[in-house]
């Protein structure tokens, strides 16, 4: 029994020595040894035997209604009305119930190949003998061998942020607090980072978000955050929260100064911009990272974003990430998993593989409005990152949809059906009840 003992402790021992020096310092100084390098081109060799094309197809509203219109008769005029016209809304309803813009960014975004993951197709792996016993490697690997590294390295990143940042927060306030608070803050997320397996390639560093701005970012996951404080820190903004996650809070409030509300606080949207901007204003603190959607959307489209990021002043920093779905889907479907459940998806996967770009600073034209200032900051994060620049709310994942929205689809098909010579018409009659 004593021989057992001696020999799982000399197992402790090399386990925690190889993750120490191979692993836990060269994160900390941000550093790699190229082990995650080689182990992402090898999984890239082997998905590529599972690809699998996917082709989508479509057209707009006047080119699909004049197809069933050139079936039905040859002789509709532009500015007549065809009974055939329905069915166009039939099938764009029946199509929106099945699969509409909006709900399918809540769910995970479909892949061109398989990635030997059964959570993606829990029939891939039966086609053949070759792809079984692929497939069970992998999960002897994702379970046995990089769930036990992952889960340790997490729970370590984690201990020495809450035990960093308080010790830092006994500090007087001066700038050696501050190089120390944002040494640890770098250090833990860097260690988490590896937890996840996480390849980062940042695009543009001239462009990184500098003290004394604003930060914004289109939002899949919570490891967002991971994600950019691997390569500065940012002052978080968010509710505050109680159990693990408010000692987190706690703790990291004492060296940084994130701006944490109440319950109260967050409906209260006088306060909320008064307080973000009181931040901005002081020139030394941490540039502010909001993540403007205020929900997560599924790595393929950048959703409308709430002018109130937009409506504090100052410096606006862009930055656009996007994940490669290939390894792990990042996503969080906060409706279908809790927190605990999303973690262990992702602690799962291959690996978390991302690009992210910083792009030129933006700051708010003479005459423009914060929700147009909005609108321009999203396309171009949209545009960098190759995703859907959608006008839709992502608050419609837990509301119904608005009934302006709804008018918007009458109006285009009563211009269309009216014509020019429609829209001439009654251009008097609008004058003239004006003046009434």
């Amino acid at each position: 029994m004593e021989d057992l003992w001696s020999i799982a402790v000399v197992l402790l021992q090399v386990w925690f020595s190889v993750m120490i020096g191979f692993i836990m310092i060269p994160a900390m100084f941000g550093l790699s040894l190229g082990v995650t390098s080689v182990y992402i081109q090898i999984l890239v060799k082997i998905l590529e035997v599972t690809v699998r094309k996917l082709d989508e197809k479509g057209g707009s509203m006047e080119q699909e209604m004049g197809e069933l219109r050139r079936y039905r008769t040859q002789s509709i005029s532009r500015g007549e009305f065809a009974l055939s016209d329905s069915f166009y809304f039939y099938i764009k309803g029946l199509e929106s119930i099945v699969d509409d813009q909006v709900t399918q960014r809540f769910s995970s975004e479909e892949l061109v190949s398989w990635n030997l993951l059964t959570r993606t197709n829990h029939n891939f792996h039966y086609i053949s003998l070759r792809l079984t016993i692929i497939w069970g490697l992998g999960v002897i690997i994702r379970y046995c061998v990089l769930f036990p590294l992952r889960i340790t390295l997490a729970i370590i990143g984690l201990t020495w942020l809450v035990i960093g940042t308080t010790l830092v927060g006994f500090l007087p306030n001066n700038r050696l607090k501050n190089w120390l608070s944002e040494l640890v803050h770098l250090m833990c997320y860097r260690i988490c980072a590896r937890g996840l397996s996480a390849t980062i390639q940042y695009h543009n560093k001239l462009n990184k978000p500098q003290k004394g701005g604003i930060c914004v970012a289109n939002h899949t996951s919570p490891i967002d955050i991971v994600i950019l404080a691997n390569d500065g820190c940012y002052a978080m903004v968010g509710q505050s929260h109680g159990g693990l996650m408010g000692v987190i809070q706690r703790s990291m409030v004492r060296s940084c100064p994130h701006v944490w509300f109440e319950r109260s606080e967050m409906r209260d949207r006088n306060a909320v911009t008064s307080r973000l901007r009181a931040h901005v204003a002081a020139k030394t603190n941490l540039p502010i990272l909001i993540f403007p959607e205020g929900t997560c959307i599924n790595n393929t489209s950048v959703m409308m974003f709430k002018k109130g990021s937009f409506e504090i002043g100052g410096t606006i920093y862009p930055v656009a990430i996007k994940y490669d779905p290939r390894f792990g889907d990042a996503f969080w479907n906060s409706a279908k998993y809790n927190m605990v459940n999303y973690l262990l998806r992702m602690m799962t996967s291959w690996a978390i593989v991302v690009n992210v770009w910083y792009l030129p600073p933006m700051t708010r034209r003479v005459g423009e409005d914060a929700a147009q200032f909005a609108n321009r900051v999203k396309s171009a994060i949209a545009h960098q990152g190759g995703l859907l620049d959608m006008a839709w709310d992502g608050s419609l994942k837990r509301a119904k949809v608005k009934e302006e929205f709804k008018e918007q689809q009458q109006k285009m098909y009563s211009s269309m059906v009216m014509g020019k010579k429609g829209r001439n018409s009654q251009e008097p009659h609008t004058e003239s009840t004006r003046r009434q």
